[in-house]
């Protein structure tokens, strides 16, 4: 690996020119063997997020971080549902609840997700709240995966060389580049992904990467900003498979989805957004309901990849199976049995 400088690479990015793939891969290379300056980096975060990340520069940086994280093998299909953050909302845990629905309903999902950052609970949080015990190696959480359909990597385990990132990050008052790489760095490499994005200049881009990974599904931010699908108002999604991006308008009135304002999504600490969690298992009816069906809705109809059908049909189809999912008991079965199996895996260890 060629050699170069942090003093280059910042001055390149302070020109507004973007890194070369190798250029980039240094960089991470020497931040994940924590040989940053924290000066350094912290120039070089600020620099990078200033210029706007582009494509090339975040494929390079998830293959490196890839490169040293934890081993795990799911060769089967299987769909991550996950959102950036970084929207002000506040929201209860949506995408970590919709994941439960969706592989209730019968998908495969493996969930890739942290500590909260932007919020109070982040999807680690509420899954531990829940009785999901997070700390999972890969061979554990590929047996949750093949038990029961869902498995958890918990970034901070998998991707556990981002601690030295950790310094500089907490003296920036601006989104860093991780806010994009988290959600593209599942280490099980899921083929179908339903990913929330809070900033629109960042759709197109994450688009591309995840078509150049060979991944398909979608990419939406609603359009009052939320890095989930809206209750509010429309959402824009992007659709990406076959290697092509098709862009749509979804309006959840056309599936008789009733507006409800954010501040009615609006959650708290983990055992808050747990609770919220369990009542929408229990049948409980309102608009947290209504937005993790909906985004439950489309990490089922990523992981079917019915993608000839307009997006609109594959996310009624997807609510149908989620509602099912919930209103059968299913999720809630699928919850105790996850929360049982992980506890039994990381019982084994003494």
């Amino acid at each position: 690996m060629t050699v170069y400088t942090w003093d280059y690479l910042n001055s390149q990015l302070r020109a507004g020119i973007n890194l070369q793939s190798e250029e980039m891969q240094w960089a991470m290379h020497e931040l994940l063997s924590d040989r940053a300056p924290k000066d350094e980096l912290k120039e070089f975060l600020l620099a990078m997020y200033s210029k706007g990340e582009a494509a090339v520069e975040i494929e390079s940086a998830i293959r490196e971080m890839l490169s040293f994280s934890l081993p795990i093998s799911i060769t089967e299909r299987a769909v991550d549902i996950v959102g950036t953050g970084g929207d002000g909302a506040h929201t209860i845990n949506i995408s970590t609840t919709a994941s439960i629905i969706t592989t209730a309903a019968g998908a495969r999902t493996v969930k890739h997700g942290s500590r909260a950052a932007t919020s109070k609970s982040g999807a680690a949080d509420c899954l531990q709240a829940l009785g999901v015990n997070i700390d999972l190696d890969g061979k554990e959480v590929e047996e949750t995966v093949y038990k029961l359909g869902i498995g958890f990597c918990f970034a901070q385990k998998f991707h556990s060389s981002l601690r030295f990132a950790a310094p500089a990050r907490k003296e920036l008052t601006v989104p860093t580049m991780f806010n994009v790489l988290g959600p593209l760095a599942n280490p099980a490499q899921p083929k179908a992904i339903a990913l929330g994005v809070a900033n629109p200049k960042m759709m197109p881009v994450m688009a591309k990467v995840l078509l150049d990974r060979g991944c398909e599904g979608f990419i939406f931010r609603g359009d009052d900003g939320l890095d989930e699908i809206s209750l509010e108002t429309t959402t824009t999604v992007l659709q990406i498979h076959d290697g092509k991006i098709r862009e749509e308008i979804f309006d959840p009135r056309n599936l008789n989805i009733d507006s409800s304002p954010i501040s009615e999504l609006v959650g708290g600490e983990a055992e808050y957004n747990a609770e919220v969690s369990r009542r929408i298992f229990a049948g409980e009816r309102g608009a947290p309901r209504d937005a993790v069906l909906l985004n439950a809705a489309a990490g089922i109809a990523a992981f079917k990849g019915d993608f000839s059908l307009s997006v609109e049909q594959q996310f009624a189809n997807g609510l149908v199976l989620a509602a099912q999912a919930v209103d059968s008991g299913k999720a809630t079965a699928l919850l105790e049995n996850w929360s049982k199996l992980t506890q039994e895996i990381v019982s084994r260890r003494s």
